[in-house]
């Protein structure tokens, strides 16, 4: 199986989703169930180091909110990692009302503490919604994500 982080990620947060509830916090029972998946051990310990960093950060942690005229500007590693079209599509999110400024930083930390070397406008939209599904009175933006994803997705079931 030649599956990475996000793929670890995805199936947990599509098994969650079923029921509505985030994973069970028990390390452990996780661990094993991830296991049982066919999931290998580095990518499990990476997974949960990465949902550990999510729990750590809080969009309102971030600093200031910046102020109405303010542009993001990309970092060099930022740069190289996600391409014009991933910038392109945080922009999108952040103008339509998906995004807060201070969600984006939190979005954007967590696409860079992802293995592997590109970040592509999917990535973005997994970690969006496992962002927003993190984060209590999102529910309106996490619906209007979740349709995003979703409907570039129908034509493949069809």
């Amino acid at each position: 199986m030649t599956e990475n982080v996000l793929d670890v990620l995805m199936y947990l947060f599509e098994t969650a989703g079923d029921d509505g509830v985030p994973p069970e916090p028990d390390r452990e029972g996780l661990r094993d169930e991830l296991e049982r998946a066919g999931f290998r051990d580095r990518e499990i310990d990476r997974a949960l180091e990465w949902l550990d960093g999510l729990a750590s950060r809080r969009a309102d942690e971030v600093g200031e909110p910046p102020t109405e005229r303010a542009m993001r500007i990309y970092g060099r590693d930022e740069c190289i990692r996600m391409d014009t079209n991933g910038r392109g599509y945080m922009m999108y999110l952040e103008q339509i009302g998906i995004l807060s400024a201070h969600q984006r930083e939190l979005v954007i930390d967590r696409l860079m503490a992802l293995d592997g070397e590109e970040i592509d406008v999917d990535d973005i939209k997994w970690v969006v919604l496992m962002v927003l599904f993190s984060q209590p009175g999102e529910e309106t933006a996490y619906a209007r994500m979740e349709d995003l994803v979703f409907e570039d997705r129908a034509w493949i079931t069809h």
